[in-house]
């Protein structure tokens, strides 16, 4: 029976990686898709999440005769936040998820893929520990605790990333190159390298500005916490709910 445990274990585990793989691979091989399918997720889930939230919240809002007013207009007052409010984050999503990883730059984008994987990795592994040890729900946490922090996480891969040259922060003549080769009409592709290499740019300016407020030794780290990239903290945030609550799901069945 242990031996039989043990193995369900790691074939769940072997099959979370491969999904982590699986969805680096689908934004960095077809960015559209990858966006289009960020923004049905997160609508799918924000609508839900919710709608759920604020039938919880009201009493939180409002005074008690107040909110027994409210109450009752919940049907309606309920349901137009959340469809309001999901179709705002899913359409960020989607366009935080393109401009991640839509480009020209081969190379910069494959590492971006990678940064974005072991980021989403850690994301479902602590949704696990915090369902195993706390009796969290994974989609709770997910959507509405862990985004913020994901993103510094991943701000701080990308830094990282940037230290080793992998990632070029363009100076002022060669932005100025980018936007003169850039043509009238760009693509999506030349369109999103273009937005990251002024988000780039304006990450730099903000650490420049920094220096003079918190010193030269603090202003990357406080630079990497400011980023334009913890924006993309949200879509692990959404990839995380969704392959979690599926290895939760698939632990309570099999194990």
């Amino acid at each position: 029976m242990v031996v039989v445990r043990i193995l369900v274990n790691a074939i769940i585990m072997v099959a979370e990686i491969a999904a982590v793989a699986g969805v680096a691979w689908i934004g960095h091989a077809y960015p559209l898709y990858f966006a289009a399918g960020t923004a049905a997720f997160a609508f799918a889930l924000g609508l839900r999440l919710e709608h759920a939230r604020l039938r919880h919240e009201l009493p939180f809002y409002f005074g008690e005769r107040s909110a027994a007013a409210a109450g009752k207009g919940a049907g309606v007052l309920v349901p137009f936040v959340a469809l309001s409010s999901s179709l705002v984050r899913a359409a960020v999503a989607g366009i935080v998820a393109l401009l991640t990883f839509s480009g020209t730059d081969g190379e910069r984008l494959t590492w971006i893929a990678a940064v974005f994987g072991i980021t989403l990795y850690a994301a479902t592994s602590l949704l696990r520990y915090l369902t195993v040890r706390l009796d969290a729900r994974p989609s709770r946490w997910g959507y509405f605790r862990l985004a913020a922090p994901l993103g510094v996480l991943y701000s701080v891969g990308l830094a990282l990333a940037g230290s080793f040259g992998v990632v070029h922060t363009p100076g002022t003549i060669d932005l100025g190159r980018t936007i003169f080769n850039t043509p009238v009409k760009p693509s999506v592709e030349q369109a999103s390298e273009l937005l990251f290499q002024l988000k780039l740019y304006i990450d730099s300016i903000v650490v420049t500005l920094l220096r003079t407020v918190v010193g030269a030794d603090w202003a990357p780290a406080v630079g990497v916490l400011l980023s334009v990239n913890v924006l993309t903290g949200f879509v692990v945030a959404i990839y995380a709910v969704v392959i979690a609550e599926a290895v939760v799901g698939a632990e309570d069945r099999l194990l």
